[in-house]
């Protein structure tokens, strides 16, 4: 399985889902891909934001090689999901969309938490150092369940699930 998970700039939240479901799927034996990219190319080839390099670091996760891209259509053919991080990332994925199936790859992060809300993973880039913690738990709460429901979807279905911190 591949997933793209997608933010704004690529430097703050979707670098930290990005090493958090890949230690996910590495503890729990998963044979997937897991990727991040924005929007907007402000950040293009730059290492992710170093709170979000701190957050990460402080739970045992090294995101320090990761590299900002941008989102392209291409991405449609290349992933099986993709995860948004909040309305505006969404927009800009419709937009770059071709037909209207490459949607049907797409959903927000934190839709296994709040169901049918369009609920958004705060930006932290606009708050200080300290925002990056709840931002952190935020994301990791959503990416366990997540991976619990990508695993039961894809017919996957084992002890691994039921291994999954809550």
């Amino acid at each position: 399985m591949k997933i793209l998970v997608v933010c704004l700039g690529n430097i703050c939240r979707s670098p930290i889902a990005e090493g958090l479901m890949r230690q996910m799927a590495i503890e729990h034996q998963l044979d997937w891909t897991v990727d991040s990219a924005g929007t907007n190319g402000y950040h293009t080839g730059e290492p992710p934001h170093r709170d979000s390099q701190s957050i990460c670091r402080q739970n045992g996760i090294d995101i320090s090689k990761q590299r900002s891209r941008r989102f392209t259509a291409r991405d449609f053919d290349d992933y099986d999901h993709i995860l948004v991080m909040a309305e505006d990332v969404y927009q800009e994925v419709k937009r770059i969309a071709r037909k209207p199936a490459d949607m049907d790859k797409v959903s927000y992060f934190l839709e296994p938490l709040y169901p049918n809300q369009q609920a958004a993973v705060p930006d932290p880039w606009y708050g200080p150092a300290s925002g990056y913690k709840p931002v952190f738990d935020l994301i990791q709460k959503a990416g366990i369940l997540l991976v619990s429901q990508l695993i039961q979807t894809s017919g996957n279905i084992s002890n691994r699930t039921n291994s999954i911190k809550k």
